[in-house]
């Protein structure tokens, strides 16, 4: 698969006249794209990460991503992060939503539908998630999503489409390297077994119209790319642990 790696987005500035005001996140009914969120940082380019989709022995469609080195940032840190998406962080003074810092362009609603019976997050728990891909109104990505798996070896994830699960599957690794953590992740799309496998041609195109798998990818190394910026500090301040 070909996909362009030559895009690099620029920081957008910093507002820093008058108080800081917050950044707060949308209700996942917002409609529209986002108002992208002024960070002092820049985005990754696509080219900074290996990268490809492919197809599994019983037709399931996979796009793969492994990430270069998240630098600074320990397996224990994106175990916290996924268990703690609520909430803001502070960047230069200003509180701004965790989610949307994480994709400043293409986040929009994060929060936990459903916990554990303490309140916890963990294999179980269901997450809400809305984002637009690439800002492009017809890569909308609005599900809920149930917890397979979440600890410091990795994460696993299940959407639910159209009030269909079992059709699509998140799944990430975490090494801790040298300097940081080799982070990998895929998204496989079609039905396992059942009925549902003959219709794996027609669902995968309707899941991923022209354009989408690379509006996918380049999303994710954006998104991971970002930890580098935010996450260490956060979780220090959060945890009292240096991770």
């Amino acid at each position: 698969m070909s996909m362009s790696s030559a895009y690099q987005a620029l920081p957008l500035p910093f507002a820093t006249a008058g108080a800081p005001s917050p950044v707060r996140p949308y209700p996942a009914s917002h409609p529209g794209v986002p108002e992208p969120v002024p960070l002092p940082w820049g985005l990754k380019p696509m080219g900074s990460a290996q990268f490809g989709q492919d197809r599994l022995s019983d037709g399931r469609m996979r796009l793969w991503i492994r990430h270069e080195v998240v630098k600074g940032v320990t397996p224990r840190m994106l175990a916290w992060w996924f268990a703690n998406l609520e909430g803001d962080v502070i960047v230069q003074g200003r509180p701004v939503n965790r989610y949307r810092v994480w994709h400043p362009y293409d986040h929009v609603h994060a929060s936990y539908s459903r916990r554990l019976a303490d309140g916890s997050i963990g294999p179980g728990a269901v997450i809400r998630l809305k984002e637009i891909l690439g800002g492009d109104p017809r890569f909308v990505v609005n599900v809920e999503t149930s917890i397979e798996k979440l600890d410091e070896e990795g994460y696993i994830h299940n959407p639910i489409l159209h009030g269909i699960s079992g059709l699509a599957r998140m799944e990430y690794t975490f090494k801790a390297v040298p300097g940081g953590t080799l982070y990998e992740n895929c998204l496989i799309v079609g039905a396992r077994r059942g009925a549902a496998r003959w219709l794996q041609p027609l669902w995968q195109r309707f899941a991923f119209p022209d354009g989408k798998a690379q509006a996918w990818i380049r999303h994710n190394i954006e998104e991971v790319g970002m930890f580098e910026n935010f996450l260490p500090q956060l979780y220090r301040e959060q945890t009292d642990q240096e991770g």
